[in-house]
């Protein structure tokens, strides 16, 4: 039963006493590397809501960046993580062996969207998934290239900041030594079509860059280790491809021979109303990498590939912390939940969230698009329908309106706001966000 209020809350005015001290003495001694928005200090959660440091209470539509799946300590994910951090904490599977590892192994097998049998390799994160997955597309291939897409990010370390292409600060000062033979080619943003085309006649024309340039300028195809996308790209601003893109990327790497690499870091486990986004589009990679959302908070990545593909010798990579036991439990837990209840529930209450957005889009000119599947949904802000001019300021105004009102949402790309609840997101709460959206959006564009 809830001990917190199932609707935004407040005690103080924001932020509170004890939320501005913890701010203050984090700015003398953490990173300022972090991008914080508004200042909102967490003390505890339940399912979709949080409580602050002075008892105010909020509607999490971020789930700390799409990751808790099962909600804020669920008690069943909470109860498998006691268990096994009363038997033991860690055992490096790098150099031994213990069942947490191997079941969750034999589960992600089983659930991987693709076929026959799959081996993992186990991380902390989803940069060391994706870093994990560009070693093995070269080793495995033994060719030296990749491509990526612009607007996606794959982590910050610098492998995988090679892949990424979200934010030029994201790469400032770091350039010159990103990790070589890397390529990118636009991404199928159908709303900003990069050849000009409308949804309805699109054919995934905008790889016809990646075909007719960068695979006769820039790269051989024979060798291309890899094409490492996004089914949903995320930081980009949550951008929904048409099925033809996958489809036709997927041909591509058949013919030449290369690699198909899916990062499911953002959208999979359950977020898109199916355990992996990809499934949606019909297709069937070679490597899929996972975090995030996969074990309820506790960190843990995973790049899981076709065992034909993940022939590696022993010392060609490894992790000590990687697939601890503890992060293993709670995967277990979470995925088992997952599949049991939260990825129909992420289905319908996320159709119902779509419906109501596209409602408020019909009311508020500040909305361009409105896309997404199942609890991944993006808004797009502009400051004209038809030339589609970004509206960035308006939107960091709106995601702070809405935390004054209670609901914590986060921007994604220039000028979309993204909502990533919770997959135990109710239909009430999805009310209680399109209401308080309503009322934000109203106050920056003025009516």
């Amino acid at each position: 039963m809830s001990t917190l209020p199932q609707s935004p809350h407040f005690r103080t005015a924001l932020p509170g006493p004890n939320a501005r001290a913890i701010i203050e003495r984090d700015g003398h001694v953490v990173s300022p590397s972090y991008t914080r928005g508004y200042p909102f200090v967490i003390a505890r959660g339940e399912g979709a809501m949080v409580e602050d440091v002075d008892g105010n209470v909020f509607l999490d539509c971020a789930a700390g960046i799409a990751v808790n799946s099962t909600g804020h300590s669920h008690p069943e994910v909470v109860a498998a993580i006691v268990e096994q951090a009363g038997r033991y904490l860690h055992m490096s599977g790098t150099d031994f062996y213990y069942e947490p590892q191997v079941r969750l192994a034999e589960v992600l097998s089983a659930a991987a969207p693709m076929p026959g049998p799959s081996r993992s390799f186990f991380g902390n994160s989803g940069a060391e998934a994706n870093e994990a997955a560009i070693k093995l597309a070269r080793y495995s291939t033994k060719r030296p290239f990749l491509v990526a897409f612009l607007g996606s990010f794959h982590g910050r370390t610098m492998g995988a900041l090679s892949l990424t292409a979200s934010r030029s600060v994201q790469r400032k000062g770091f350039g010159a030594t990103t990790a070589p033979g890397v390529f990118h080619a636009p991404y199928a943003e159908c709303y900003r079509c990069p050849v000009r085309l409308t949804p309805d006649s699109c054919q995934a024309e905008c790889l016809e860059y990646l075909e007719d340039k960068v695979m006769v300028h820039l790269v051989s195809p024979d060798e291309l280790a890899a094409i490492v996308v996004e089914p949903i790209q995320g930081e980009g601003g949550y951008l929904v491809p048409p099925p033809q893109f996958h489809q036709r990327l997927r041909a591509l790497t058949q013919q030449y021979g290369s690699l198909l690499i899916v990062d499911e870091v953002q959208a999979g486990m359950g977020r898109t109303g199916k355990l992996f986004a990809i499934e949606h589009f019909g297709v069937q990679p070679d490597i899929v990498t996972m975090a995030k959302g996969i074990a309820s908070g506790l960190p843990l990545g995973v790049a899981t590939a076709r065992a034909g593909v993940m022939e590696w010798t022993p010392g060609a990579h490894a992790s000590t912390f990687g697939g601890n036991p503890v992060s293993c439990a709670a995967a277990l837990a979470t995925i088992r939940l997952l599949q049991e209840q939260l990825v129909a529930n992420a289905a319908d209450v996320g159709g119902y969230l779509l419906d109501g957005l596209r409602d408020l889009q019909r009311k508020h000119a500040l909305i361009g698009d409105v896309r997404g599947k199942g609890l991944m949904i993006g808004i797009e802000l502009v400051r004209d329908r038809t030339t589609k001019v970004r509206a960035t300021a308006e939107r960091d105004r709106v995601v702070d309106e809405a935390f004054a009102r209670g609901l914590l949402i986060l921007g994604a790309g220039r000028n979309t706001i993204r909502l990533s609840p919770p997959l135990v997101l109710t239909r009430a709460q999805a009310r209680i966000a399109i209401d308080i959206l309503d009322q934000s959006i109203g106050v920056v564009a003025g009516h």
